[in-house]
């Protein structure tokens, strides 16, 4: 059985797992109610972008079990995959679980975009190589930086709509297209039509807009750790 955990910039979820399937993803602040008092993993592997204070209390979680622990980092390769950063330790392990998961999934040239508090879009491509890619802030981030940052622009509650005609829907559409032209750039790094795999909180919003080759997969960070975790 295997444990595995993503603390990110603004939620930890966690999945346990059998070695032939889910038996409960979540949030982490559920987690006492939902894990069976007799799940007992023997691997448990951790990607961490998070804060002290949540790494804290990840870490206080996983002492009431006896095995093997890994906070995940990125490698030169791991899984079948070869990453090709400069340094391949400065790498996100989250980034790196995703492309993991996307590879392992797919087998083929993709570009992995996780849109959450950031929003990373990364290039993968055959024969199993990590080739980097971009970060730029998330959608509500873009929202929350014009309302702060601007004497006169109101935190956007609007929608999409080109040309916008009042101000919501322009602050709204203009970073959903920041967004979306992001993904577009760099989906151009790849052959055309590759499948372009959406996680994070705003996957539901932006993949419905960026054509039928995106795919949403929610738990896209966990199903990398689980690989890790079994050795894949």
């Amino acid at each position: 059985m295997y444990l595995v955990i993503d603390a990110g910039n603004t939620r930890t979820k966690y999945g346990c797992h059998d070695g032939q399937q889910w038996l409960v993803k979540g949030f982490l602040e559920d987690a006492q109610e939902q894990i069976a008092p007799d799940f007992r993993p023997s691997r448990i592997v951790i990607a961490s972008v998070a804060g002290p204070e949540r790494v804290a209390a990840v870490q206080a979680f996983v002492m009431r079990w006896s095995c093997p622990v890994e906070w995940l980092r990125a490698s030169a390769q791991r899984c079948g995959l070869r990453c090709d950063y400069e340094n391949p330790a400065a790498l996100g392990p989250d980034r790196w679980a995703a492309a993991i998961a996307a590879w392992q999934m797919l087998q083929r040239d993709c570009l992995v975009v996780v849109a959450g508090t950031a929003t990373t879009i990364d290039v993968v491509r055959q024969p199993g190589v990590f080739a980097g890619g971009c970060i730029l802030p998330g959608l509500s981030m873009m929202f929350e930086s014009l309302e702060r940052g601007t004497a006169g622009l109101p935190l956007a509650q609007g929608n999409m709509q080109i040309p916008a005609r009042n101000t919501h829907n322009a602050i709204h559409s203009g970073c959903m297209l920041a967004q979306l032209g992001a993904i577009k750039e760099m989906a151009a790094c790849l052959p055309a039509h590759s499948p372009i795999i959406v996680a994070g909180g705003v996957a539901d919003t932006l993949a419905p807009l960026l054509g039928p080759q995106a795919h949403v997969h929610h738990w896209l960070v966990l199903e990398g750790l689980l690989s890790v975790a079994r050795g894949q």
